[in-house]
């Protein structure tokens, strides 16, 4: 690829990270027409438009600059990989937008670097496009870890969007994969951490209890994050089976077993897990939570990203709420900007949750209630049963504890 064709592969993927249209970036002083030229490498910019597409897109001139020593797709992977920066994850997408008869486990490397470039950012839609290839490259492939660990990834982000069905079916599918092709017991292993998530998500918790307990003793010995995040999964799926006693012992040694130094960011979500789970318990508890998130949020100062940010803020709105500090947790709610949540599905409704709560704490009850309502017939149309079954449940307590204010009143 040409020095001038990669400007136009860098204004292409540039415009697509931002999610605009070829109009929103012309604006009023370059045509469609001409911007499309410009992607295509059919016309080479002059330096006025280079700085009215940077002003535009937000960036410095320097991002239209091609990869150093060229920008073939074996060159920008050696790169992205080496660096670990996202400038070069970002370039690396401008190379793959225009690689073309390239070798496919080529292809597979830099999709799978990308795929988590955009799961860290919490763009969803993204990370699931690159999946979606990423398995079908896997495919083409036959190479059995590889297939297994696209279809887990892939089962992974599409739970985190609400798509538990089609998840359950691809982490299903990767688990066997796994199985059948005799494949490592990192690859096995994180295989059935997607699948025991996906099945709570789903409700079938006895099938997720089962799967949880396999994982548990496959990774037994072991000292690295993956006991970690199997006794983390296994503490999820007792929690929701209403087992607070094995959650909290579960949870202990998985943030036991781990040193801030060897995984911070890791570190810090256990602690807003536990936080999570502590507040999820009946009655809450409260005071263990706060501690969690205390040291939770020390440690995102430090590594933490919007996802995990936005993570934090949920759960203090729910320990305020908890409290009984409506008013903290009403403004801990509306520092949340909605539009830009880059949270998961559960996260999300549970949230809605919350702002429910405060609604009829504040005096809007029939709003509320409404909304409560609502929620719980959403988790139940896209099959996040565990989750429809949370919220019924705290609508139920909701008119139980309405009524004894009315009688009392009475």
């Amino acid at each position: 690829m040409t020095e001038e064709s990669s400007f136009g592969a860098r204004l292409k993927a540039l415009r697509l990270q931002r999610g605009l249209s070829q109009a929103a970036l012309a604006g009023d002083e370059i045509s469609t027409g001409y911007l499309s030229r410009l992607e295509s490498g059919a016309r080479q910019p002059t330096d006025r438009v280079i700085t009215y597409l940077a002003k535009r897109l937000e960036v410095d001139r320097s991002a239209f600059d091609a990869l150093p020593g060229g920008s073939s797709l074996a060159q920008g992977l050696g790169i992205a990989t080496s660096s670990d920066t996202d400038e070069a994850v970002e370039d690396l997408i401008a190379v793959l937008a225009t690689a073309q008869d390239e070798d496919p486990l080529l292809r597979w490397q830099a999709l799978w670097l990308i795929a988590r470039y955009w799961q860290r950012r919490g763009e969803r839609t993204e990370e699931q496009a690159c999946l979606e290839e990423l398995a079908e490259v896997a495919d083409e492939l036959e190479l059995p870890a590889l297939q297994c660990r696209s279809r887990t990834q892939l089962a992974r982000c599409l739970r985190s969007t609400g798509q538990v069905a089609r998840a359950l079916e691809l982490a299903v599918q990767a688990y066997h994969e796994a199985q059948e092709a005799g494949l490592s017991t990192s690859d096995t292993g994180t295989a059935l951490l997607a699948l025991v998530s996906v099945e709570a998500e789903a409700g079938r918790l006895p099938d997720a209890r089962a799967h949880a307990q396999e994982l548990v003793e496959l990774v037994a010995g072991r000292t690295d994050t993956l006991r970690v995040e199997a006794l983390w999964s296994a503490a999820t799926v007792s929690s929701r089976y209403g087992d607070d006693e094995s959650a909290h012992a579960y949870l202990t040694q998985a943030m036991q077993a781990l040193d801030s130094r060897v995984d911070p960011v890791l570190w810090a979500r256990l602690r807003l897990a536990a936080a999570s789970l502590y507040l999820q318990s009946r009655p809450a508890l409260t005071e263990p939570a706060r501690k969690c998130l205390t040291e939770a949020e020390t440690a995102l100062a430090l590594v933490g990203t919007p996802v995990q940010q936005q993570e934090l803020l949920v759960l203090q709105a729910h320990l305020a709420f908890e409290e009984g500090r409506y008013e903290d947790a009403r403004a801990a709610h509306d520092r949340l900007d909605l539009d830009t949540l880059v949270l998961t599905y559960r996260d999300r409704i549970r949230l809605q949750t919350l702002d429910s709560l405060l609604m009829i704490v504040e005096g809007h009850q029939a709003q509320g209630l409404a909304q409560l309502k609502e929620l719980g017939e959403e988790a139940r149309r896209t099959s996040y049963l565990d989750l429809a079954a949370e919220i019924w449940r705290v609508l139920a307590e909701t008119l139980e504890n309405t009524g004894r204010s009315k009688s009392a009143a009475g």
